[in-house]
């Protein structure tokens, strides 16, 4: 097995990284970074390999791939000298105070980060899903806190400069008294099981964001219109874990008094523009688009009065209702994972936690399998935190 490779055997060239002035004082040197991917298993996830090269004074040193050519390339990607095979031997051998995550399958996510809670790294990003059952968070989140460990979930819509001023247009009364919150995948060929484990953190992220934590669920998963049986229990793609339905309906009750839902279905229509979390109020519903640009709009009337719905869809920035994005880099940096990681950087040096930490993303996953949970239970409402703390399907009788 190759376990170090040499990057001038490899000719793929590599973009140069551009930093901003703000970007170029924010952070002295010397952060060492190391990344974890697994071509073929989950990549590098949606870019987190090459962002740590527009983060100004950090120094990659280090990359792990068991797959030799996937490795060969991720070295030139990142210009880097040093390769692995085993993410184990390059944590200790580098020993990176950052680490990236990347793999997109959550099925290594927590050997990979024990691994490097183990070797020392202060402050590690980590790709979503998080984990694949409340076990494994739980387990990462015990491990972190012993050694004060700083975990960042890569949820970026949670880092989106607009949020804020969305929170307070709610508190404000923009859309009168916010009512409910609803949900919706992506409604393509993964609708259900699969559109709400790789997508629906995104959502869930939000509904913690503006209504509390999750007190209980009541859901319903169906397989071509009818209930989820035992037979119908797969292998999920992407390493999933166990997986079923191709139609949910969910909802949680949260600790701030509102219920939210969340519906997906296979081949839904949408073309994947339904991807959304809506604040719904007796005066208006804003829209929150998932990874969308805008962000937010607000769509003024009351949802259920036809009367007094208007057509008008009134853009929402960081700057306000209706106001010209006044921080446009920002924004850009919400996608490409620049501020997630400036904001991992400072929750290492001012030792507090990230915007999105690791019991965000482990609580994501525990709503997820809140959904399996009740459902087995004939849709009763169950509470969370779950008592078991494993995947409900592997328990349907």
């Amino acid at each position: 097995m190759i376990v170090h490779m040499n990057r001038r055997e490899f000719l793929v060239a590599a973009p140069a990284a551009t930093f901003s002035p703000f970007l170029m004082a924010a952070y002295p040197g010397n952060r060492r970074v190391a990344v974890i991917g697994h071509t073929g298993r989950g990549n590098y996830g949606h870019a987190l390999d090459v962002v740590w090269r527009k983060i100004p004074g950090v120094e990659i040193v280090g990359v792990a791939d068991p797959d030799i050519e996937g490795l060969g390339k991720a070295m030139a990607r990142l210009e880097v000298d040093h390769g692995y095979a085993d993410y184990r031997k390059m944590l200790l051998d580098a020993r990176p105070e950052f680490v990236s995550v990347a793999p997109r399958h959550p099925d290594q996510h927590m050997e990979m980060t024990l691994a490097a809670i183990e070797a020392g790294a202060k402050g590690i990003y980590v790709e979503k899903p998080f984990c694949r059952t409340p076990a494994e968070g739980d387990r990462i989140i015990e491990a972190a806190d012993r050694l004060g460990v700083k975990i960042a979930v890569a949820h970026r819509n949670r880092y989106h400069p607009v949020l804020p001023m969305v929170k307070r247009l709610v508190e404000d009364g923009a859309i009168g008294r916010l009512l409910e919150m609803q949900g919706y995948g992506k409604g393509d060929r993964r609708g259900g099981g699969e559109d709400l484990w790789v997508l629906g953190g995104h959502v869930f992220n939000l509904f913690e964001y503006f209504g509390g934590k999750p007190k209980s669920c009541s859901a319903i998963v169906l397989q071509n219109g009818r209930p989820v049986t035992q037979k119908d229990v797969v292998e999920g793609a992407e390493n999933l874990g166990l997986l079923a339905g191709n139609e949910i309906h969910a909802k949680w009750r949260l600790s701030g008094g509102l219920v939210c839902s969340y519906k997906t279905f296979t081949n839904d229509g949408s073309e994947g523009e339904g991807y959304s979390a809506h604040l719904v109020g007796t005066e208006g519903t804003i829209t929150l688009r998932i990874d969308g640009d805008p962000l937010a709009r607000l769509s003024p009337g009351n949802a259920a009065n036809p009367k007094s719905r208007a057509n008008e869809r009134i853009p929402i920035t960081s700057a306000g209702l209706g106001q010209v994005e006044t921080r446009p880099d920002d924004v850009a940096n919400v996608k490409n994972h620049v501020l997630p990681i400036i904001d991992l950087i400072d929750a290492v040096d001012q030792d507090r936690a990230p915007l999105c930490d690791a019991r965000q993303g482990a609580l994501a996953v525990e709503m997820i399998c809140s959904v399996f949970e009740s459902h087995r239970q004939n849709g009763a409402f169950v509470s969370l935190p779950l008592q078991d703390r494993g995947n409900p399907l592997a328990r349907f009788v």
